[in-house]
């Protein structure tokens, strides 16, 4: 991790973050990588066998992550067991995420088709914001600083999920200067 980044003086512990691939963006979507990065750094990310019931697909979608169906019906894990894996590590605890409506709504066909309930919340990464405007103005600039930084070409999950915790980082260091 480069020094800039490292160095940053936390003030505030960092939240769990988790981030969806999709197969599309439309109602018929449904999730196709989870990953998550805890406080202290961990990740996790596997890609999601498709449900029978899930058959929407959308180039454009595979286009931006670069997975296709076919890798996800070839190395995918079943829904319930990437659902248990959530719910052992989140359990009790909040995880946030920047596409909340969307990944809200691709948890919850995760959880149903593995028929179990979260064990954990998941909020709006939005909420974490204090000064939500000034930050929001701020938030995607910081991104791609902290994404240049780190030479991140990968638009994959858990890669993702820990973009944005640093991004939240580094928002809140540059505040506390």
């Amino acid at each position: 991790m480069p020094a800039a980044l490292a160095s940053a003086s936390l003030t505030f512990a960092l939240p769990i973050v988790v981030d969806i691939e999709a197969s599309g963006f439309g109602r018929d979507s449904y999730p196709i990588e989870v990953g998550y990065v805890l406080p202290e750094g961990d990740t996790y990310c596997s890609l999601i066998q498709p449900d029978a019931a899930w058959t929407h697909w959308d180039d454009e979608a595979q286009r931006l992550h670069g997975i296709t169906r076919a890798a996800t019906v070839a190395f995918g894990r079943p829904p319930r067991e990437v659902a248990r894996q959530l719910n052992r590590v989140l359990a009790g605890q909040t995880a946030y995420t920047d596409g909340w409506a969307n990944d809200y709504s691709w948890m919850g066909a995760l959880f149903d088709a593995a028929n179990l309930t979260p064990a954990f919340k998941l909020d709006n990464l939005r909420a974490l914001l204090t000064d939500a405007e000034a930050e929001a103005e701020r938030w995607h600039t910081v991104k791609d600083q902290v994404c240049a930084e780190l030479g991140l070409t990968r638009h994959r999950a858990s890669t993702d999920a820990r973009l944005l915790q640093l991004t939240l980082r580094r928002l809140r260091s540059a505040a506390a200067v």
